[in-house]
């Protein structure tokens, strides 16, 4: 009963008409062949993949999910048909260099792509979700011997790769991270420790995984300065085994086709990635292209969801012989649903190609100003679009009412599988305080004012009235609370922390105001055109119904002498 189909059109609306990404990419040498022809084409091979080859294997994924047994992981039937497929199809290469075998193609591609392939099917996701982060880090990191042994064969995805970060008595906070690596006379280390919540620890789609891993030297300092970052294979060049075991998979909630390992490195053999005591720097290259992907998955949860709720609320009938989409409080949801994922695509897809502009732009300054940019969107897309990933699929679980709490109509397993987004790849929260601590306040508000005066200047070519109205509106809410923060932070160091949510919220609301005046202005171009003029509808829906909520977010991120007081357990 649960079915997916491919958004094409709107992606193409977005790519062609909203961001007029064509035209970016002619001014890129590395992208000088990729026209809006070149970009349906790739964009309509993976929507095959995705509907025809990942979408059926869902459920059953789900329901079966994967077996553990004497430290090896046997995935769900279809997956390693499925894998062996996507890498047949070139897809895990898409955005990687043609020198290490990739396509050159530009990362807004792969973004499209992430969003179906997560839309389809997230617990088969996972396995190649790593893939591009971990080429990412090693190209960026690693010595010249681990880039030629491994880097190719990451890209063209013929082997997966894992990153090692959390263990049992850490979490998050990784200062506290015990796993040593001791040096060897051949320059390689010895890996001890124990690892928890590995995603594709262990599994049997590739011959070999290759772990990144966070561990101390002997001479580490303390914290998070002491923490440095290795590549161990499970298969050694020599072709042995090396001593790292899955000592068993996690029992979850959702994402079940998903292995979620505990390891255990017994003296595995490694070798360092980047310089001695900074891993994490090496490592947040590969989690930053982890969480855009991970703010993919939960738009495609967002648009799953929104796209077979509308399809159910039409063909049920319930009073008066009338489908339930008549119903008001149904038709509400329903636009929620579509606004917010037209407006969030807009974003993410943006994200997407100023990476490309900060890579490949042949202006130095283009480059810079579109790395600081990304820097500022990121922690807000993941959390952001996690966040109605899943609150959006809750919300469309009641268009069925009894039948949405049955296992057989889909909606259920989305709204388990897309909860686990909003933990990830650093909590929604952490995404928060890095937004307002290190992002904002880090510079004193200089990137994000910059940003502010784009949107600014852009709200002057948006159609007159709301879109523009609401745009320059929130602007002016947004820089006078984040000034009251910049001046007041240091008398309350506790302000900032106790408003992040609201102040992220806050600005993802501006952010969307953007998004659907960008989406107005590209409709209104053909107002006859009805597919346009429904595009504008969830625009204006969105402005609307949904905008209202940042006024107070920004009245939050005001108050200064709020108090949250400790609670008695």
């Amino acid at each position: 009963m649960w079915t997916y189909t491919p958004p094409l059109r709107e992606m193409q609306f977005v790519i062609e008409d909203v961001l007029d990404a064509p035209a970016a990419w002619a001014e890129m040498p590395a992208f000088a062949e990729v026209d809006a022809s070149t970009a349906r084409a790739v964009l309509e091979e993976a929507g095959r993949f995705a509907s025809g080859v990942l979408a059926p294997i869902n459920a059953g994924g789900d329901l079966q999910g994967c077996t553990w047994r004497d430290g090896e992981v046997s995935t769900p039937p279809g997956y390693r048909e499925a894998y062996a497929t996507f890498v047949a199809g070139g897809w895990p290469a898409l955005p990687c260099d043609p020198q290490d075998g990739g396509q050159g193609l530009p990362a807004l591609l792969d973004a499209a792509l992430n969003e179906m392939l997560a839309a389809a099917n997230h617990g088969w996701t996972m396995y190649p979700g790593l893939l591009h982060g971990a080429y990412d880090c090693l190209r960026t990191h690693g010595s010249e011997p681990l880039k030629q042994r491994y880097l190719a064969k990451i890209a063209s995805g013929e082997w997966l790769a894992t990153m090692n970060l959390t263990e049992p008595q850490a979490g998050s906070d990784l200062g506290r991270l015990r796993t040593k690596a001791e040096p060897q006379a051949d320059g390689s280390v010895r890996l001890s420790g124990s690892k928890i919540f590995i995603s594709g620890g262990e599994h049997d789609l590739t011959p070999n995984i290759v772990h990144l891993v966070l561990a101390r030297l002997p001479d580490a300092p303390p914290g998070t300065r002491g923490i440095s970052l290795f590549l161990a294979p499970k298969f050694l060049p020599d072709g042995s085994r090396n001593t790292i075991r899955c000592d068993g998979i996690e029992k979850k909630m959702g994402i079940k086709g998903s292995a979620t390992c505990a390891m255990s490195f017994e003296g595995a053999t490694g070798w360092l990635i980047g310089e001695p005591n900074r891993g994490l720097a090496a490592m947040f290259v590969m989690m930053n292209s982890a969480r855009l992907h991970v703010g993919l998955q939960g738009l495609g949860h967002l648009d799953a969801a929104r796209q077979n709720a509308l399809a159910y609320a039409a063909e049920r009938i319930q009073g008066r012989d009338r489908p339930i989409d008549t119903h008001p409080a149904v038709r509400r949801t329903l636009w929620t649903l579509r606004a917010l994922a037209e407006g969030e695509r807009v974003i993410a897809y943006w994200c997407a190609a100023l990476i490309d502009e900060a890579h490949h732009h042949p202006d130095d300054n283009r480059r810079r100003a579109a790395e600081g940019r990304v820097g500022l969107l990121t922690p807000l897309i993941k959390a952001l679009l996690t966040d109605s990933g899943h609150r959006g699929s809750d919300e469309a679980l009641q268009v069925w009412g009894g039948y949405g709490y049955v296992h057989e109509y889909g909606i259920e397993q989305t709204v388990r599988d897309s909860r686990i987004a909003m933990i990830y790849e650093g909590t929604n929260e952490i995404q928060a305080i890095d937004l307002v601590l290190r992002k904002v306040l880090g510079d004193g508000g200089a990137q994000f004012d910059a940003l502010l005066a784009l949107l600014q200047a852009d709200a002057a070519t948006m159609p007159a009235g709301d879109f523009s109205t609401a745009i320059l509106v929130q602007v002016a809410l947004a820089r006078s609370a984040t000034r009251e923060l910049i001046d007041g932070h240091a008398a309350d160091p506790q302000w900032p922390l106790r408003v992040a949510d609201d102040y992220l919220r806050g600005f993802g609301f501006l952010l969307l105001a953007w998004a659907w005046g960008r989406i107005a202005r590209a409709a209104a171009c053909d107002a006859t055109d009805p597919w346009r003029a429904e595009r504008l509808q969830a625009a204006r829906f969105g402005i609307e119904w949904l905008l209202p909520e940042a006024d107070w977010r920004w009245q939050r991120v005001r108050k200064r002498h709020a108090a949250l007081p400790a609670l008695r357990a």
